[in-house]
This record gives structure tokens, C-alpha cells and sequence, in this order.
């Protein structure tokens, strides 16, 4: 039988939610209305979601397909978040 820290589950857990909230939060505050279709916009994106990634202990073989999968989330979340 395998025994589980709830403490460590728990501060993982706590953790992640940390870098999604801020994942999620950056995105918003610097999207522009063709982010998804302009380069050097879509280049700034990865940089922001790069830097937490990096910034919270994310393992680098993984980081890649982190962004894009953080990318393609934000490109179907975006239509609602109302961009000035």
C-alpha cells in the first residue's frame, strides 16, 4: 500500500493553481486583438508564458509543448475575454 504526503500534494496542487492563475492573468492583461495572427505577438505570448513556466520550477524537456498547449488555449479563451 503506498502512502501519500498530503502535505506535498497539496502544496503541488497549490503550486499549479499559482502558475495558472498567473498563466492566465498574463495572457489577458497582454493580449491584442490579432495576437494569434501576428508573429511578434504570438512571439511576446511565448515569452510571458515561458518566463513563469521557468520562474515556477516547470522541467525544460517540457516546456515546448507546455506553451503551445497554453497557446492553443488561450487563442479558444480569447474571443471572450473582450479586447479594447
Amino acid at each position: 500500500m503506498w502512502r501519500v504526503n498530503t502535505n506535498a500534494t497539496s502544496a503541488c496542487h497549490n503550486q499549479l493553481e499559482k502558475v495558472k492563475y498567473l498563466l492566465l492573468m498574463s495572457l489577458r492583461e497582454n493580449v491584442t486583438v490579432d495576437w494569434a495572427h501576428r508573429d511578434s505577438a504570438r512571439a511576446r505570448m511565448r515569452v510571458l508564458v515561458k518566463h513563469i513556466l521557468r520562474k515556477y520550477g516547470y522541467p525544460p524537456d517540457l516546456q515546448d509543448t507546455a506553451v503551445q498547449t497554453v497557446l492553443q488555449q488561450a487563442e479558444a479563451l480569447s474571443a471572450g475575454w473582450g479586447v479594447a
